[in-house]
């Protein structure tokens, strides 16, 4: 029974270690697929941001 605790700690260890990695360390546009940022602040771009 010990050796499933071990396997369960180091399964949710890897998970939150992959978690902040994709949070805090790796770019984000590697994660942008498909979305596009507008600088447009209406149909007509008035230059006010």
């Amino acid at each position: 029974m010990e050796i499933v605790q071990h396997i369960l700690v180091y399964i949710t260890l890897l998970i939150s270690v992959g978690y902040l990695a994709y949070k805090f360390v790796l770019p984000k546009r590697l994660f942008s697929v498909g979305k596009k940022s507008s600088k447009a602040c209406g149909q007509d771009d008035c230059g006010c941001h």
